[in-house]
């Protein structure tokens, strides 16, 4: 049988009932799908870049120039908001920066507080360029960094031209201020050449006034002298004053330290041992007459007792062979007393006889002790208090005594202070006397000068230009460029292959899951003859497709790492979750070649369109149509490349916990509906033993 007819015959086996028609219908829509899906998923991608969240942060808080009110970072806001580039949110610069590390935001634009004073320095004299801060994400998303450099350039050009602008204009104003200043100066020098001849009058009053102060300075400075000689001797004499008031009191302090705390205490004791000197005084005063004539038989009577003790002093202890000891010793002080008291009588009586007018004297002398011990009673409870008056005068005397020296030795300083001072002013009397001659002449010098300068100013008036605002406006059409793009990125992917690396990964796991399907059967037909229970069924017809898998991974990271050079910031974690990948990819797989049959190969194909044109792995999928965003949650591949974004270039781990449950939960559903689809196939129908459609 020849080629055609045989074409024929397998065509028209897709003509036996309705799957194999729609089996041949999917198979030539197919193309179509892979080609126009992919294409208008990626159509106009800048057409819809409005869609794409951005944080504006105006931090700046404006300047002052030239006395006006410049807000830069206002007019930008508000320009870029209403020129719809991007979906801008204004957000405050903590809540801009954990946008973009979280995905909230793709990229931040950032006006910093000093950006208007920036700008108005360019006409200042310490000119800086105001700088937009521009931050991005490459783990969100690579292509929107690239996007954004393109947008921005236009932004940062629009800002150059408005801040050259104003810098120029202010130039050409400064110009027509230099003019009309110059013009005022010119007027001003000759008003400076007609006030330089009043000026050489005074000048020569001046010099004749200075004359006569010469001779003041030189009287003056004599005096002077005089009053520092005489303030010298008067603070050498305060200083031994206050010498002298010091020892003075330094012992009044030291004596009233160790006599108050005895008068203090025993005030009433002092005046009533006072009283009793005074009583005895005159008592021993007026008995001095019965002390006269009783001396002379008291000094007998004694005489006559100390023989009698000595007497029975020798009967009893010398004369006896053996003395009595507790007696004998007794009897001899006795004696003795009494021999002391006989000498002493005859002292008294002596006195009283040979010395009358001694006691004549003594009488007065009583007589005075007992006045003195009377005044000293009525005056002891006051001696305290009259001490402490007493010692506080003192020390009042002693430190007006040192104010007085200090004073002295200030006015010492003071006076040859104003001695050197007035020398200094004599000799600068007699400089500036010399001085004012100078000045007469150089006056007439500086009027000659101030003629000349009147004339220079007069004809630069001429050269400078004076713009209007119509020439200000057409020399500004020439403008600097102040104003630079500061980007930043964070966790950025150092090329392409790296920015691309979670979309294409991913893409060549399901496409070997697809394959592997081809050649191993989904469910065991063996096993299903035999009725072995359904979910070993499943998962029998899952393991060597996940086992091929895991050596798919460590086949193609092996070969991106140590070949082409991709450098993972998690590499453990890229490969565990890429594990994790595989064995969800083989499940659902398994799950629409188990359920469908070779249906279900077109629908493996299907699926992997709608993934690959929903998970926004080069273009954020906010800029595909809305199909692609309303199923851009639904479908696994969407969160394996968002956990690989993070795993590969860097960030938050969130995402990746995220895609581990959300591929755990596939997996499981996967594996739980091919357990039934096995269950379902264990029943053996007419259509399975004449299926409407093979591959």
């Amino acid at each position: 049988m020849r080629s055609p007819r045989l074409a024929a015959l397998e065509l028209r086996r897709f003509g036996r009932g309705r799957m194999p028609r729609a089996a041949l219908v999917a198979l030539l829509l197919l193309p179509l799908l892979y080609g126009a899906l992919y294409l208008w998923s990626f159509w106009d991608p800048y057409g819809r870049l409005d869609r794409i969240p951005v944080a504006l942060v105006n931090d700046d808080k404006g300047a002052s120039a030239e006395g006006e009110r410049l807000a830069a970072g206002d007019e930008i806001a508000g320009r870029l908001l209403d020129s719809k580039v991007f979906d801008w949110h204004e957000v405050g610069s903590a809540e801009a920066e954990k946008g973009v590390e979280d995905g909230t935001y793709y990229l931040s634009l950032t006006m910093p507080a000093d950006f208007s004073k920036q700008i108005a320095s360019s006409g200042g004299d310490s000119p800086e360029t105001g700088a937009l801060e521009v931050r991005t994400n490459d783990a969100n998303n690579y292509i929107v960094g690239q996007i954004s450099r393109t947008v921005f350039a236009e932004v940062r050009s629009a800002a150059s031209t408005k801040a050259s602008r104003g810098f120029l204009d202010r130039i050409f104003i400064n110009f027509s201020g230099l003019h009309d200043a110059t013009a005022k100066a010119a007027k001003g020098a000759d008003d400076l050449e007609s006030g330089l001849t009043k000026a050489k009058k005074g000048s020569k009053d001046l010099a004749d006034g200075l004359t006569t102060a010469k001779s003041g300075s030189g009287t003056l400075s004599t005096g002077v002298t005089k009053l520092n000689k005489g303030a010298g001797d008067l603070e050498t004499g305060s200083k031994q004053v206050a010498g002298g008031t010091q020892l003075l009191a330094d012992k009044v302090d030291a004596a009233a330290a160790d006599v108050r705390p005895f008068l203090k205490d025993n005030g009433k004791a002092i005046g009533d041992t006072a009283r009793l000197v005074a009583d005895s005084s005159k008592a021993v005063r007026d008995n001095l007459d019965l002390l006269v004539e009783a001396a002379p038989t008291a000094s007998a009577a004694a005489h006559t007792a100390s023989d009698d003790l000595t007497e029975v002093y020798r009967l009893r202890c010398e004369d006896q062979p053996i003395p009595d000891p507790g007696v004998c010793p007794q009897l001899k002080r006795a004696k003795t007393a009494a021999e002391d008291v006989a000498k002493v009588s005859d002292d008294v009586n002596a006195l009283v006889t040979n010395q009358k007018g001694d006691l004549a004297k003594l009488r007065t002398q009583l007589t005075d002790l007992e006045k003195k011990a009377d005044a000293l009673a009525k005056r002891a409870p006051n001696l305290d208090t009259d001490l402490e008056s007493a010692v506080k005068k003192i020390n009042a005397l002693n430190t007006g005594a040192h104010k007085v020296a200090k004073g002295a030795g200030e006015l010492h300083t003071g006076l040859g202070t104003a001695k050197t001072g007035a020398g200094d002013l004599d000799a600068g009397v007699k400089k500036l006397k010399a001085g004012a001659k100078t000045l007469d002449s150089g006056l007439y010098r500086l009027g000659d000068g101030s003629a000349t300068l009147a004339q220079g100013l007069n004809d630069g008036v001429g050269k400078i230009p004076d713009y209007d605002k119509k020439d200000r406006d057409a020399r500004t059409g020439v403008m600097a460029d102040p104003v630079k793009l500061a980007s930043s990125s964070l966790h950025a992917a150092p090329n392409y292959g790296t920015g691309f690396a979670p979309y294409f990964i991913p893409l060549s796991l399901w496409v070997g899951a697809m394959v592997a399907y081809m050649l191993i059967q989904p469910l065991n037909r063996r096993a299903l003859a035999a009725g072995a229970p359904a979910w070993r069924i499943a998962f029998a017809g899952w393991l060597p497709v996940a086992a091929t898998g895991l050596l798919q991974v460590a086949a193609l990271m092996s070969v991106l790492h140590w070949q082409l050079g991709l450098q993972m910031t998690h590499a453990a974690g890229t490969m565990g979750f890429l594990a994790l990948v595989t064995c969800c990819f083989a499940a659902i797989v398994q799950w629409l070649n188990a359920r469908f049959g070779a249906a279900g190969r077109i629908l493996v194909l299907a699926v992997l369109m709608l993934q690959l044109t929903s998970a926004g792995g080069t273009y954020p999928v906010q800029t595909s149509p809305g199909f692609f965003g309303a199923i851009h949650p639904y479908l696994p591949m969407t969160y394996v490349v968002d956990g690989l974004r993070r795993l590969i270039t860097g960030g938050g781990l969130g995402p990746v916990w995220q895609g581990c449950a959300v591929l755990l939960a596939f997996t499981a559903g996967a594996l739980a509906l091919t357990a039934l689809s096995a269950r379902r196939k264990q029943v053996w129908t007419l259509d399975r033993l004449h299926p409407e459609l093979s591959l």
